[in-house]
């Protein structure tokens, strides 16, 4: 037995979930019972609508004793359920656990058993990615964007299942960030980090569609990463570019009426040439304006500092 004070956050976001809770639950209990001093189950209802109480009720007075139940007061982004659950952590080292991994409970031992090599993040990793095949290049495109334009060190195959010490997770509560995407975040906070592989796939979350996936890497890429500046400065040159061009070319009709394409020309441009010089830059000024209040909104919502979460209560059982 190791003498341990161990903490499991577990996240309560979608009916298919609280149908396995009592499962996931009882899983759980012979490995934490045995094999540590202390242990503690924090829940994270992230939907007042799921009666999570009766699926605990019927469970031994043995874990029920150790189970925090936190009732978020309306529904948040996952991230945010996640962070209720951290802020709430008392133990040596906190678990965030998915439901997926339900029937593994022994994935925890492997964790912890990794951190004994001085390891304060470790991490399940996937072999593969389980998405559709349409979805593939744009998860390709996001975690491209994170690589090349930011410092972030961020496997795309890591599942959301770690154990962290407590330290880390003190360095990590100290960021206080409305717009958050955790996997930046645990790359910001650093410290020695591992992964275990796994062959459970990495697929999408079952309650979140694919714009609120969309939103997410808009928040990820916006706020982590250098990308959209990088991009604004290549259109501001492409248009300087292009601007010259038309310039050049027609100063060269009007002086000798031909183009530089070697075409004859009219001395005077024509109209279609003029509409489409006025559509090409009035949709890199639309293009430009949108990028820009991307990133005001992601400032405003961090000036006002709302909480990520409000918590309705608090139940022991």
């Amino acid at each position: 037995m190791y003498n341990s004070f161990i903490s499991v956050v577990g996240v309560i976001h979608h009916p298919q979930e609280l149908e396995l809770l009592p499962e996931y639950l009882s899983n759980l209990f012979p490995v934490l019972t045995e094999h540590f001093s202390d242990f503690e189950v924090v829940l994270v209802n992230n939907d007042l609508n799921l009666p999570v109480a009766p699926y605990i009720e019927p469970l031994p007075d043995a874990l029920k004793h150790n189970i925090y139940l936190l009732n978020l007061s309306r529904t948040t982004n996952r991230n945010h359920a996640v962070l209720a659950g951290l802020d709430r952590a008392n133990g040596d080292y906190t678990v965030i656990f998915e439901f997926s991994f339900y029937r593994q409970p022994g994935l925890i031992l492997d964790l912890f058993e990794k951190t004994r090599a001085h390891y304060d993040i470790v991490y399940l990793r996937a072999k593969r990615r389980q998405v559709g095949f349409r979805f593939q290049p744009l998860y390709k495109l996001f975690y491209y964007i994170l690589k090349n334009y930011s410092t972030l060190q961020i496997d795309e195959m890591a599942h959301n299942t770690r154990i962290i010490s407590r330290r880390a997770l003190n360095s990590l509560l100290r960021l206080r960030e409305n717009l958050r995407y955790m996997k930046a975040i645990y790359s910001i906070v650093g410290y020695k980090t591992a992964y275990l592989e796994t062959d459970m796939p990495l697929k999408p979350d079952i309650s979140e569609s694919f714009s609120d996936r969309f939103r997410t890497s808009l928040i990820a890429i916006t706020s982590f990463t250098t990308f959209l500046r990088s991009l604004l400065l290549w259109i501001f040159i492409f248009s300087v570019v292009f601007l010259l061009g038309v310039i050049v070319n027609a100063l060269k009709v009007k002086f000798t009426g031909i183009d530089l394409f070697g075409n004859i020309g009219e001395p005077f441009s024509g109209w279609t040439f003029l509409v489409v010089l006025i559509a090409v830059f009035f949709a890199t000024t639309c293009l430009n304006l949108y990028i820009m209040s991307i990133y005001l909104s992601n400032i405003y919502n961090e000036i006002k500092q709302r909480p990520s979460y409000i918590l309705e209560s608090i139940q022991r059982f």
